[in-house]
């Protein structure tokens, strides 16, 4: 049975996540329990706000209707992730999968690599409960939050922010609105 397999009989269904190389190895040392994903704007642009910026509510645009905005998140407290991550599959001597983030990087150049958005859930290696949900905006974020994120700085943080989502439109300039999803890994001996 695969990783894969006793997370689904032991938990609700995992959902994907994906993570680059470097956030990888620092969930794998323990240096990464939060991450932040942008909420497009068609919904942020919906938020209604308590004068101090604090989102108290998501706005239909269509109904009228007024939602807390964790009901719209797209992970909850309590959903299991799978952690999709660069591979390379069917690798010698047993045929199985060969990861990035756990490879020395002398080695790198020798294997041909998957991009992480191409990993199936079956060769997931990685599985994450999540422990909380919150909106804020970007540059909100903490000293203690940066550090939990797997990094040292703020600079550091907006440098790899913007390397991911600058070419998104959702550069860290733009202080856009972000979901912060704080996660726990889940071991096979978990109950």
């Amino acid at each position: 049975m695969n990783k894969y397999q006793y997370v689904c009989e032991n938990y609700k269904k995992p959902k994907p996540i994906l993570f680059n190389t470097e956030m990888v190895q620092a969930i794998l040392e323990g240096r990464k329990g939060q991450t932040r994903r942008p909420i497009d704007v068609d919904i942020s642009n919906n938020f209604d706000c308590d004068p101090d910026g604090t989102v108290v509510a998501y706005m239909n645009p269509e109904t009228g209707d007024m939602y807390d905005p964790l009901e719209i998140a797209p992970y909850k407290q309590g959903d299991i992730l799978y952690v999709r991550e660069t591979f390379s599959p069917n690798f010698f001597p047993d045929d199985s999968p060969v990861y990035k983030a756990s490879c020395p990087k002398s080695e790198w150049s020798e294997i041909r690599w998957k991009p992480s958005i191409f990993m199936p859930k079956e060769v997931a290696r990685i599985f994450l409960r999540v422990t909380n949900v919150r909106v804020e905006k970007l540059k909100n974020i903490t000293d203690e939050d940066i550090q939990a994120e797997g990094l040292q700085s703020r600079g550091g943080f907006a440098g790899a922010w913007d390397e991911l989502y600058l070419g998104n439109g959702f550069g860290w300039d733009k202080n856009p609105w972000v979901w912060v999803i704080e996660f726990e890994r889940v071991r096979e001996n978990d109950d």
